[in-house]
């Protein structure tokens, strides 16, 4: 496929690492088939990085319709100006398809594809349809998801919805072609902590107090790598130093795969990158949804899992020290609990999602590499998926 015939694919995100990774990994896949490819996001989005290739990355207006009278009216202004930003924007550049990615970034960008009659395709990351993929599913050419069954999802957009999985890092596939590392009930448990970039205080409350009301003989095999906020830094691993405990206490690893392939066990939130990863990677794991999340997303993604056999799934009210400490001894106890649950992990793990999405996104191209619809009018009220 030469530079003349090579189809220019628009992908639309913009927001939180969520939402921006698949749409990278994606880039990645289809980079590799030839396609060329443009990133329409926010201000708030960085260009890709890592491509081998380059990416012209634009900016329109997004907003949100939330909060009071006025901060709702801003917001519409700025999505009518984002859709008329992104229509001339598409108009130059006649995509031969657009990919968005949920999220009010990708919204006017898609609402102007649709405008103008482009092929479409959107991925949802999570278990319950977000709000921006909500509003555009039914205009969508077809719809690609992370898991079997998402809510939200009305019953007239099935017939063009197909599982895709979410994508996760090559690095993170990986590790699913190792064995699960062994466990005997004398052997160290290797204990991962995840964060995130909201609410991981409650990991760095009461992780250390669980640990400390175990039984010093059980408490003595943990090893543990706990991400946690800035601020708790010095308090995790003053605790962690005073129990004797082998521990690695940071903000941020550089080398999470190295320390998810070296886990047991996994403790985090249920964001849509840390249940795929977990998942991906074959590691069983305990999950703390974020309470906040928009239409509580992040419990339906760890219900699944934990329906699957793959993890243990704790309400933030419920995630005691006491119960915490409970749970560790059972699975320094009984080793085969944990064993169990990675293989029904690694079952459910979908590692060649990038692939898959790309599969999607191919599949919707027109023969020759262009967009067959011209770049005009918008549609009639008729011509309205329905």
């Amino acid at each position: 496929m030469n530079a003349l015939t090579s189809p220019l694919v628009a992908l639309a995100t913009g927001g939180t690492g969520g939402h921006v990774f698949p749409a990278e990994a994606l880039a990645l896949e289809l980079v590799t088939r030839g396609c060329k490819l443009a990133l329409v996001t926010d201000y708030r989005c960085a260009p890709f990085g890592a491509l081998p290739g380059e990416v012209a990355t634009h900016t329109v207006s997004a907003g949100r319709l939330s909060g009071g009278i006025a901060e709702k009216l801003g917001g519409m202004a700025r999505i009518i100006r984002g859709i008329v930003e992104a229509w001339r924007l598409l108009r130059e550049l006649n995509p031969s398809l657009v990919v968005g990615f949920g999220s009010y970034a990708s919204v006017p960008t898609m609402l102007a594809a649709r405008w103008l009659r482009l092929p479409t395709l959107i991925h949802e990351q999570n278990a319950v349809l977000g709000r921006a993929n909500r509003l555009l599913a039914p205009m969508a050419g077809a719809i690609a998801t992370s898991f079997e069954e998402v809510a939200r999802l009305h019953r007239r957009d099935i017939a063009k919805t197909m599982r895709t999985g979410n994508p996760v890092r090559q690095t993170i596939s990986e590790i699913r072609s190792f064995s699960y590392p062994s466990l005997g009930k004398d052997e160290a448990l290797n204990l991962l902590v995840t964060g995130g970039s909201q609410g991981a205080a409650v990991f760095g409350c009461v992780l250390p107090n669980a640990i400390a009301i175990m039984p010093e003989v059980l408490r003595a095999r943990l090893r543990i790598s706990h991400q946690c906020r800035s601020e708790d830094v010095k308090r995790v691993r003053g605790v962690y130093a005073a129990l004797g405990l082998d521990s690695a206490v940071k903000p941020f690893f550089n080398d999470m795969p190295r320390r998810l392939h070296r886990a047991h066990l996994v403790i985090g939130r249920a964001g849509a990158s840390t249940v795929a990863e977990t998942t991906a990677a074959g590691r069983p794991a305990i999950l703390v949804p974020y309470p906040f999340a928009m239409d509580n997303h992040q419990s339906a993604n760890a219900r699944i899992i934990e329906a699957s056999g793959g993890a243990w799934v704790f309400d933030e009210c419920d995630f005691t020290a006491s119960a915490l400490a409970g749970m560790l001894c059972s699975f320094l106890e009984n080793p085969e609990k944990l064993q169990k649950a990675a293989a029904a992990a690694r079952r459910l793990g979908i590692p060649d999602a990038a692939s898959r999405l790309a599969d999607a996104a191919w599949a919707l191209l027109p023969p020759n590499g262009k967009s067959q619809k011209s770049c005009g009018t918008a549609p009639s009220p008729r011509e309205e998926v329905a």
